[in-house]
């Protein structure tokens, strides 16, 4: 273990199904393309084609991991009415049942890691959660805009006017690799 990303919550369509951080959710798209270029992730080609949180768990298909961990500041997918995705609010952020799991995370995490290990923090969210962990183990943070096309964008010059989402998703991409390569 060197690296510990951390997302915000679930995904309503994919980590909430598949029960894998970022496995099947929009955004892991990215993630995933960036751990497999920095030899961190072999994820199944045919995982791809059918990126659906449901579909790639009764398939079978998971990736496999080396030297990195995925977690969410959340555990679980928040929904206002059962059904629709919310963010998870401050309050549920910040409990203690929330930070103390974090915090063991972020322990365990360390005790496999040769050395300092590398936190990477996805959307200002998470990087606002683990900044209030208190205990457990030094570590060294970094953050990144959540790979989200409205997490890209907001953190976009001019909110990306003008840009193509394609660039902005290639982009990240590149600098989560650069991250991971530390």
């Amino acid at each position: 273990m060197r690296v510990m990303l951390f997302g915000e919550a679930p995904g309503p369509l994919g980590a909430d199904k598949s029960g894998i951080p970022f496995w099947g959710d929009r955004a892991g798209r990215p993630v995933f393309r960036a751990l497999e270029a920095a030899g961190l992730a072999l994820v199944p080609p045919a995982a791809y084609e059918d990126w659906d949180g449901a579909r790639l768990k009764e398939r079978g298909l998971e990736p496999i991991l080396h030297g990195v961990a995925l977690s969410n500041a959340f555990p679980s997918c928040p929904t206002r009415d059962g059904q629709t995705f919310r963010a998870p609010t401050d309050r549920e952020l910040a409990s203690s049942e929330n930070l103390n799991r974090i915090e063991h995370e972020l322990s365990m995490a360390a005790m496999l890691c040769p050395g300092r290990l590398r936190v990477i923090a996805m959307g200002k969210r998470a990087e606002w959660l683990i900044r209030r962990i208190e205990g457990g183990p030094v570590f060294d943070l970094f953050t990144l805009p959540h790979p989200s096309a409205q997490g890209l964008l907001q953190a976009a010059p001019a909110k990306g006017k003008g840009l193509k989402l394609a660039d902005l998703q290639a982009g990240w991409e590149c600098r989560l690799q650069a991250l991971l390569g530390l």
